[in-house]
């Protein structure tokens, strides 16, 4: 779920991610850019063609219909009680809410969220770009589901 992300070139980059990740589907919310677009394309690379999406209004309408069909979902965000990225055994599927460039994630998602998960910084910045951020996530949830 992509609440509110700015940038067309990273709303690209999620659909490449995607597509690697073998079919994950993309939720765009709110100013999500959304295709067409010439600038997703640039970055998507075709990942346009083979990686299914849907458009919502808000986060909230997302997050709340993944919730009526059973699908958990994780807040990508560092907070007071988010925990190691590691840490969780990811069901299958499973959705990641990953927020604002400079905002991140909704107040909504992240109180109805089933975990808020954060990657450590080991350097002196606390944030990674929000693309960057969705490959690290989704790999792990891949690699530690049951």
């Amino acid at each position: 779920m992509l609440d509110n992300i700015r940038s067309a070139y990273n709303v690209g980059s999620f659909f490449r991610t995607a597509d690697a990740a073998g079919g994950a589907m993309l939720h765009l919310c709110g100013i999500t850019p959304y295709p067409p677009n010439p600038k997703l394309d640039k970055t998507a690379l075709g990942a346009l063609e083979s990686v299914s999406w849907m458009r919502y209004a808000t986060v909230t309408d997302a997050v709340s219909t993944l919730r009526l069909v059973g699908i958990p979902v994780f807040a990508v965000e560092l907070t007071d009680t988010s925990v190691d990225y590691r840490s969780i055994p990811y069901p299958t599927p499973s959705a990641f809410v990953f927020g604002h460039e400079l905002h991140g994630v909704n107040d909504f998602a992240l109180n109805v969220a089933d975990a808020i998960v954060h990657i450590p910084m080991q350097g002196k910045k606390s944030s990674l770009n929000v693309a960057t951020v969705a490959g690290i996530i989704v790999f792990e949830a891949l690699r530690a589901s049951p």
